[in-house]
């Protein structure tokens, strides 16, 4: 395997339904179409328990799947080479050789595009990284394996170079890192905790948003398989306070399933959140309270509080971040207004 790829393993679960191969990979691999797939299961790239398989293979319960596939979306050392180093106050939680966990702060973005030349996350990590006491010979190896949104708060991984990049990616995509997040979403949840699922994509009628497509009408193929796990931590009488984890990472994940279930996240503004949003009456000294914490909590209430991952040569490794003074704000005003 030369240093443009990834190699990704799978082990089938025993409940695993007899698909294609190259409709079950694209459900695992991001940005990426059947087509290519099937050109990777014909070159050879695609092995099952061992084997070297047709395109047309359907894979089975307890399979092992490994396929080659070409660097991740992450930030290009080219790229990274061009971007001023910027002095940002970064709270950086752990730095070692090879990784870096950064609690990032609502508003700021990770990444340098359109709109956001400058002032962004990794503008502040080359900064530290020149100045740091820490021998950094990779530079402009330093990498991204995975992103949090613009406003939303807490932990964030990095690798330093592109071994533990390739260490770290190999774990997001065999779903072996667990990421806890804890969320306020309006209503009252009525399961104590259950499972979100569907094939989810970007909203053909608005790019700015992700959408669940319904499997009744063929419309997953336009979709990737998502997973969420919550649990309801206490309910505030037209707020449900949760914690999630999410199996698979896709592009507001958590924002979208919780507006699929109709239960957008507190004032999030582009799932429809940022409004009172309830369906049973509210009296007027709560509309008025919750205006006050929507003037509070001015983004969307989602904050990644913990992470664990397999590091690349110090074994299973822990982080947790306390929850934002906005955030906790809010909460502490709910449980004084609704739990007494």
């Amino acid at each position: 395997m030369n240093s443009s790829t990834y190699k990704i393993q799978i082990f089938t679960d025993k409940n695993q339904k007899e698909i294609r191969i190259d409709k079950f990979l694209k459900n695992y691999i991001q940005n990426i179409s059947r087509n290519q797939i099937q050109k990777w299961t014909i070159s050879g790239k695609v092995l099952v328990n061992k084997n070297i398989i047709k395109k047309n293979y359907k894979i089975k319960p307890l399979d092992f799947v490994e396929i080659e596939i070409y660097r991740p979306p992450v930030l290009d050392y080219l790229e990274y080479e061009n971007i001023t180093a910027e002095k940002i106050n970064l709270d950086i939680l752990h730095e070692d050789e090879d990784v870096i966990v950064v609690n990032k702060p609502a508003g700021m973005v990770v990444h340098p595009g359109f709109g956001n030349e400058t002032g962004t996350l990794i503008h502040g990590i080359k900064y530290h990284l020149i100045n740091s006491n820490f021998n950094n010979f990779n530079l402009y190896r330093c990498g991204l394996v995975h992103r949090l949104d613009k406003d939303t708060s807490g932990l964030l991984v990095l690798a330093k170079n592109e071994y533990s990049q390739k260490h770290l990616f190999q774990q997001f995509y065999s779903r072996t890192i667990q990421r806890k997040y804890i969320a306020l979403i309006w209503g009252d949840l009525i399961e104590k905790k259950g499972t979100i699922t569907g094939f989810i994509g970007r909203d053909p009628r608005n790019r700015k948003k992700m959408t669940i497509f319904n499997k009744q009408n063929q419309e997953i193929n336009r979709g990737k398989y998502s997973i969420t796990h919550y649990k309801v931590l206490e309910r505030f009488k037209h707020l449900t306070y949760v914690s999630c984890y999410i199996k698979t990472g896709k592009t507001h994940q958590i924002r979208a399933h919780f507006k699929h279930l109709g239960h957008p996240l507190f004032h999030d503004s582009i799932y429809g959140g940022n409004r009172i949003f309830m369906k049973k009456k509210c009296s007027n000294q709560n509309i008025k309270f919750l205006k006050t914490c929507l003037k509070i909590l001015r983004r969307q209430a989602l904050h990644a509080i913990s992470l664990s991952f397999i590091h690349p040569k110090n074994g299973k490794c822990c982080f947790y971040c306390p929850i934002p003074e906005d955030f906790k704000t809010v909460l502490k005003n709910c449980r004084n207004m609704f739990l007494q």
